[in-house]
């Protein structure tokens, strides 16, 4: 049980940093468009970051709802 939670808790701390990491990529999109250079599409950035976002988000979703770390949430859903 403490390997899997070991685990758990590795892979959502990996998942909220890569969140962390797409949502500064948005604001820094947002509110300094011109650092990323005069050819870049800026909507076309914001739209990939945010993919990117929804992916990690998801991704967190799934592993909180499919794999608790609580001896009381696994017997609940099983």
């Amino acid at each position: 049980k403490k390997m899997r939670k070991m685990l758990i808790d590795a892979q959502r701390t990996h998942l909220v940093g890569h969140i962390n990491k797409h949502k500064a990529n948005v604001e820094v999109l947002l509110t300094h468009p011109v650092g990323i250079g005069e050819h870049q599409d800026i909507q076309t950035a914001i739209e990939e970051e945010l993919g990117e976002l929804a992916n990690y988000h998801d991704k967190l979703e799934m592993l909180v709802k499919y794999f608790p770390t609580t001896e009381k949430k696994e017997k609940d859903d099983a």
